[in-house]
Protein backbone atom coordinates (compact mmCIF):
# COMPACT_ATOMS: atom_id res chain seq x y z
CA UNK A 1 0.00 0.00 0.00
CA UNK A 2 1.25 3.53 -0.70
CA UNK A 3 2.48 5.31 2.38
CA UNK A 4 2.18 8.90 3.43
CA UNK A 5 4.73 10.85 5.35
CA UNK A 6 3.99 11.69 8.96
CA UNK A 7 2.78 15.16 9.71
CA UNK A 8 4.86 16.27 12.71
CA UNK A 9 3.39 19.04 14.85
CA UNK A 10 5.54 21.90 13.57
CA UNK A 11 3.89 24.94 15.12
CA UNK A 12 4.99 28.36 13.97
CA UNK A 13 4.44 30.24 17.17
CA UNK A 14 6.55 31.95 19.80
CA UNK A 15 9.44 30.23 21.52
CA UNK A 16 7.94 27.66 23.84
CA UNK A 17 8.88 24.87 26.25
CA UNK A 18 7.88 21.38 25.19
CA UNK A 19 8.86 17.80 25.96
CA UNK A 20 9.89 18.21 29.58
CA UNK A 21 11.70 21.51 29.33
CA UNK A 22 13.18 21.31 25.81
CA UNK A 23 13.08 24.51 23.77
CA UNK A 24 11.69 24.49 20.26
CA UNK A 25 12.77 26.83 17.47
CA UNK A 26 11.05 30.21 17.04
CA UNK A 27 8.91 30.56 13.92
CA UNK A 28 11.43 32.41 11.70
CA UNK A 29 14.27 30.03 12.57
CA UNK A 30 12.12 26.94 12.03
CA UNK A 31 10.84 28.13 8.65
CA UNK A 32 14.35 29.21 7.60
CA UNK A 33 15.53 25.65 8.16
CA UNK A 34 12.48 23.71 6.96
CA UNK A 35 12.30 25.61 3.66
CA UNK A 36 16.02 24.96 2.97
CA UNK A 37 16.88 28.65 3.19
CA UNK A 38 19.69 27.97 5.67
CA UNK A 39 22.22 26.53 3.21
CA UNK A 40 21.97 29.37 0.64
CA UNK A 41 22.21 31.95 3.44
CA UNK A 42 25.42 30.36 4.69
CA UNK A 43 26.79 30.03 1.13
CA UNK A 44 26.23 33.69 0.30
CA UNK A 45 27.63 34.82 3.67
CA UNK A 46 30.78 32.73 3.29
CA UNK A 47 31.38 33.76 -0.34
CA UNK A 48 31.14 37.45 0.56
CA UNK A 49 33.32 36.91 3.64
CA UNK A 50 36.03 35.17 1.59
CA UNK A 51 35.97 38.04 -0.92
CA UNK A 52 36.15 40.62 1.86
CA UNK A 53 39.09 38.86 3.49
CA UNK A 54 40.93 38.57 0.15
CA UNK A 55 40.10 42.22 -0.64
CA UNK A 56 38.47 41.40 -3.97
CA UNK A 57 35.10 42.55 -5.25
CA UNK A 58 32.46 40.10 -6.45
CA UNK A 59 29.85 41.11 -9.03
CA UNK A 60 26.28 40.86 -7.79
CA UNK A 61 25.39 37.88 -9.96
CA UNK A 62 27.80 35.58 -8.09
CA UNK A 63 25.99 35.61 -4.71
CA UNK A 64 22.69 35.34 -6.59
CA UNK A 65 23.95 32.33 -8.56
CA UNK A 66 25.18 30.66 -5.36
CA UNK A 67 21.87 31.23 -3.60
CA UNK A 68 19.74 29.93 -6.48
CA UNK A 69 21.88 26.86 -7.18
CA UNK A 70 22.32 25.96 -3.53
CA UNK A 71 18.62 26.26 -2.74
CA UNK A 72 17.60 24.20 -5.78
CA UNK A 73 20.06 21.44 -4.87
CA UNK A 74 18.97 21.25 -1.23
CA UNK A 75 15.26 21.17 -2.11
CA UNK A 76 15.89 18.44 -4.68
CA UNK A 77 17.96 16.47 -2.19
CA UNK A 78 15.26 16.50 0.47
CA UNK A 79 12.45 15.72 -1.95
CA UNK A 80 14.41 12.77 -3.35
CA UNK A 81 15.12 11.54 0.19
CA UNK A 82 11.40 11.67 0.96
CA UNK A 83 10.49 9.81 -2.24
CA UNK A 84 13.10 7.13 -1.57
CA UNK A 85 11.78 6.67 1.97
CA UNK A 86 8.23 6.24 0.68
CA UNK A 87 9.35 3.63 -1.82
CA UNK A 88 11.46 1.66 0.64
CA UNK A 89 9.08 1.89 3.57
CA UNK A 90 11.63 3.66 5.79
CA UNK A 91 9.50 6.72 6.51
CA UNK A 92 10.48 6.71 10.17
CA UNK A 93 14.05 7.68 9.22
CA UNK A 94 12.94 11.03 7.80
CA UNK A 95 13.15 14.31 9.71
CA UNK A 96 10.83 17.28 9.93
CA UNK A 97 12.61 19.03 7.07
CA UNK A 98 11.86 16.12 4.73
CA UNK A 99 8.23 15.92 5.81
CA UNK A 100 7.77 19.67 5.44
CA UNK A 101 9.15 19.74 1.92
CA UNK A 102 7.22 16.67 0.85
CA UNK A 103 3.97 18.22 2.07
CA UNK A 104 4.74 21.41 0.14
CA UNK A 105 6.31 19.70 -2.89
CA UNK A 106 3.74 21.12 -5.32
CA UNK A 107 5.03 24.57 -4.46
CA UNK A 108 8.69 23.87 -3.73
CA UNK A 109 9.45 21.60 -6.70
CA UNK A 110 8.37 24.15 -9.36
CA UNK A 111 10.13 26.96 -7.51
CA UNK A 112 13.32 24.92 -7.27
CA UNK A 113 13.09 24.17 -10.99
CA UNK A 114 12.74 27.88 -11.75
CA UNK A 115 15.72 28.60 -9.49
CA UNK A 116 17.82 26.00 -11.31
CA UNK A 117 16.87 27.42 -14.72
CA UNK A 118 17.68 30.95 -13.53
CA UNK A 119 21.06 29.74 -12.26
CA UNK A 120 21.81 28.15 -15.64
CA UNK A 121 20.80 31.38 -17.38
CA UNK A 122 23.23 33.35 -15.19
CA UNK A 123 26.04 30.92 -16.03
CA UNK A 124 25.39 31.18 -19.77
CA UNK A 125 24.85 34.94 -19.98
CA UNK A 126 27.02 36.47 -17.25
CA UNK A 127 29.80 34.05 -16.32
CA UNK A 128 33.02 34.60 -18.35
CA UNK A 129 34.12 31.57 -20.45
CA UNK A 130 37.32 31.08 -18.42
CA UNK A 131 35.39 31.03 -15.15
CA UNK A 132 32.83 28.70 -16.73
CA UNK A 133 35.60 26.19 -17.48
CA UNK A 134 36.97 26.36 -13.92
CA UNK A 135 33.54 25.99 -12.37
CA UNK A 136 32.63 23.09 -14.64
CA UNK A 137 35.07 20.88 -12.70
CA UNK A 138 33.30 21.69 -9.44
CA UNK A 139 29.90 21.21 -11.09
CA UNK A 140 30.87 17.76 -12.36
CA UNK A 141 32.15 16.75 -8.93
CA UNK A 142 28.94 17.96 -7.29
CA UNK A 143 26.80 16.15 -9.87
CA UNK A 144 28.77 12.93 -9.38
CA UNK A 145 28.30 13.17 -5.61
CA UNK A 146 24.58 13.94 -5.92
CA UNK A 147 24.07 11.02 -8.33
CA UNK A 148 25.95 8.60 -6.09
CA UNK A 149 23.99 9.59 -3.00
CA UNK A 150 20.61 9.15 -4.70
CA UNK A 151 21.45 6.15 -6.89
CA UNK A 152 19.13 3.29 -6.03
CA UNK A 153 19.81 -0.37 -6.53
CA UNK A 154 23.28 0.08 -8.03
CA UNK A 155 26.71 -0.85 -6.83
CA UNK A 156 27.64 2.80 -6.92
CA UNK A 157 24.74 3.88 -4.79
CA UNK A 158 24.99 1.02 -2.33
CA UNK A 159 28.76 0.84 -1.94
CA UNK A 160 30.19 1.67 1.44
CA UNK A 161 32.84 4.33 1.16
CA UNK A 162 35.94 4.45 3.35
CA UNK A 163 35.43 6.53 6.48
CA UNK A 164 37.60 9.33 5.09
CA UNK A 165 35.19 9.80 2.19
CA UNK A 166 31.98 9.84 4.18
CA UNK A 167 29.14 12.02 2.99
CA UNK A 168 29.72 14.76 5.56
CA UNK A 169 33.33 15.30 4.48
CA UNK A 170 32.40 15.48 0.81
CA UNK A 171 29.61 17.96 1.50
CA UNK A 172 31.92 20.13 3.59
CA UNK A 173 34.61 20.40 0.94
CA UNK A 174 32.24 20.79 -2.04
CA UNK A 175 30.22 23.45 -0.22
CA UNK A 176 33.30 25.44 0.81
CA UNK A 177 34.86 25.13 -2.65
CA UNK A 178 31.75 26.65 -4.21
CA UNK A 179 31.86 29.54 -1.73
CA UNK A 180 35.61 30.22 -1.98
CA UNK A 181 36.17 29.71 -5.71
CA UNK A 182 34.92 33.18 -6.79
CA UNK A 183 37.35 34.91 -4.41
CA UNK A 184 40.14 32.54 -5.45
CA UNK A 185 39.56 33.23 -9.15
CA UNK A 186 39.74 36.99 -8.74
CA UNK A 187 42.72 36.87 -6.41
CA UNK A 188 44.51 34.58 -8.86
CA UNK A 189 44.04 36.93 -11.81
CA UNK A 190 45.47 39.77 -9.71
CA UNK A 191 48.46 37.71 -8.50
CA UNK A 192 47.18 38.52 -5.04
CA UNK A 193 49.39 38.04 -1.98
CA UNK A 194 46.42 36.64 -0.05
CA UNK A 195 46.21 33.41 -2.07
CA UNK A 196 48.08 31.33 0.51
CA UNK A 197 46.19 32.67 3.53
CA UNK A 198 42.92 32.34 1.61
CA UNK A 199 43.70 28.68 0.95
CA UNK A 200 44.43 28.11 4.65
CA UNK A 201 41.24 29.84 5.79
CA UNK A 202 39.20 27.99 3.15
CA UNK A 203 40.54 24.66 4.41
CA UNK A 204 39.60 25.62 7.95
CA UNK A 205 36.05 26.52 6.85
CA UNK A 206 35.79 23.23 4.94
CA UNK A 207 36.54 21.44 8.21
CA UNK A 208 33.96 23.64 9.94
CA UNK A 209 31.36 22.67 7.31
CA UNK A 210 32.30 19.02 7.84
CA UNK A 211 31.93 19.42 11.60
CA UNK A 212 28.47 20.91 11.11
CA UNK A 213 27.35 17.96 8.96
CA UNK A 214 29.05 15.46 11.24
CA UNK A 215 27.40 16.94 14.34
CA UNK A 216 23.94 16.82 12.80
CA UNK A 217 24.49 13.22 11.69
CA UNK A 218 25.62 12.14 15.15
CA UNK A 219 22.86 14.05 16.95
CA UNK A 220 20.11 12.61 14.79
CA UNK A 221 21.51 9.08 15.01
CA UNK A 222 21.75 9.15 18.82
CA UNK A 223 18.83 11.26 20.00
CA UNK A 224 18.28 8.90 22.92
CA UNK A 225 21.72 9.65 24.42
CA UNK A 226 21.47 13.34 25.34
CA UNK A 227 23.97 13.11 28.18
CA UNK A 228 26.98 11.92 26.16
CA UNK A 229 29.30 14.30 24.30
CA UNK A 230 29.29 13.35 20.63
CA UNK A 231 31.30 16.07 18.88
CA UNK A 232 32.52 18.25 21.74
CA UNK A 233 36.21 17.16 21.54
CA UNK A 234 36.37 17.67 17.76
CA UNK A 235 34.62 21.04 17.99
CA UNK A 236 36.95 22.24 20.74
CA UNK A 237 40.01 21.10 18.78
CA UNK A 238 38.81 22.83 15.62
CA UNK A 239 38.13 26.03 17.57
CA UNK A 240 41.65 25.96 18.96
CA UNK A 241 43.05 25.42 15.45
CA UNK A 242 41.02 28.39 14.19
CA UNK A 243 42.29 30.65 16.94
CA UNK A 244 45.87 29.55 16.25
CA UNK A 245 45.36 30.24 12.55
CA UNK A 246 43.99 33.68 13.41
CA UNK A 247 47.09 34.48 15.47
CA UNK A 248 49.42 33.37 12.67
CA UNK A 249 47.53 35.41 10.08
CA UNK A 250 47.32 38.52 12.23
CA UNK A 251 50.83 39.46 11.08
CA UNK A 252 50.23 40.71 7.56
CA UNK A 253 46.71 39.44 6.86
CA UNK A 254 44.41 40.97 9.49
CA UNK A 255 41.24 40.37 7.50
CA UNK A 256 42.03 36.70 7.10
CA UNK A 257 42.79 36.54 10.82
CA UNK A 258 39.42 38.03 11.71
CA UNK A 259 37.64 35.59 9.40
CA UNK A 260 39.48 32.64 10.95
CA UNK A 261 38.50 33.90 14.40
CA UNK A 262 34.86 34.09 13.30
CA UNK A 263 35.07 30.46 12.19
CA UNK A 264 36.60 29.51 15.54
CA UNK A 265 33.62 31.11 17.27
CA UNK A 266 31.30 28.95 15.12
CA UNK A 267 33.20 25.83 16.21
CA UNK A 268 32.91 26.88 19.86
CA UNK A 269 29.16 27.40 19.43
CA UNK A 270 28.83 23.91 17.94
CA UNK A 271 30.65 22.56 20.98
CA UNK A 272 28.21 24.45 23.22
CA UNK A 273 25.27 23.01 21.29
CA UNK A 274 26.64 19.51 21.82
CA UNK A 275 26.76 20.07 25.57
CA UNK A 276 23.28 21.63 25.72
CA UNK A 277 21.46 19.58 23.09
CA UNK A 278 19.25 17.83 25.66
CA UNK A 279 17.55 21.21 26.22
CA UNK A 280 16.59 21.64 22.56
CA UNK A 281 14.15 19.79 20.32
CA UNK A 282 15.68 18.10 17.25
CA UNK A 283 14.27 20.86 15.02
CA UNK A 284 15.74 23.64 17.16
CA UNK A 285 19.09 21.85 17.41
CA UNK A 286 19.32 21.26 13.64
CA UNK A 287 18.36 24.85 12.77
CA UNK A 288 20.69 26.37 15.36
CA UNK A 289 23.60 24.26 14.09
CA UNK A 290 23.28 26.07 10.76
CA UNK A 291 22.63 29.43 12.39
CA UNK A 292 25.99 29.38 14.21
CA UNK A 293 27.77 29.17 10.84
CA UNK A 294 26.75 32.78 10.18
CA UNK A 295 29.38 34.35 12.44
CA UNK A 296 31.12 35.97 9.38
CA UNK A 297 27.88 37.89 8.85
CA UNK A 298 28.88 40.16 11.74
CA UNK A 299 31.97 41.20 9.74
CA UNK A 300 29.91 41.99 6.64
CA UNK A 301 27.36 44.00 8.63
CA UNK A 302 30.15 46.03 10.23
CA UNK A 303 31.71 46.74 6.83
CA UNK A 304 28.33 47.83 5.45
CA UNK A 305 27.83 50.21 8.37
CA UNK A 306 31.30 51.69 7.91
CA UNK A 307 30.60 52.33 4.22
CA UNK A 308 27.45 54.31 4.94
Amino acid sequence: MPQTLPNPPVQFGALRRIQAGRFDAPAPLALWHLASLDAPTVAVTWSLAFAWAAQVRLPGWIPLLLALACWAVYVADRLLDARAALRSGSVASLRERHCFQHRHRRLLAPLATVAAIAACAIVVTLMPPAARERNSVLAVAALAYFTRVHAQGTALGGARLPRLFKKELQVGFLFTAACALPAFSRALTQAHAALGPLAAVSLFFALLAWLNCHAIDRWEAREQEPSSFLIFPQARLLAQAGLLLAVLLSYGQPRMAVLAAAGAVSALLLALLDRQRSRLTPLALRATADLVLLTPLALLVQVALLLQ
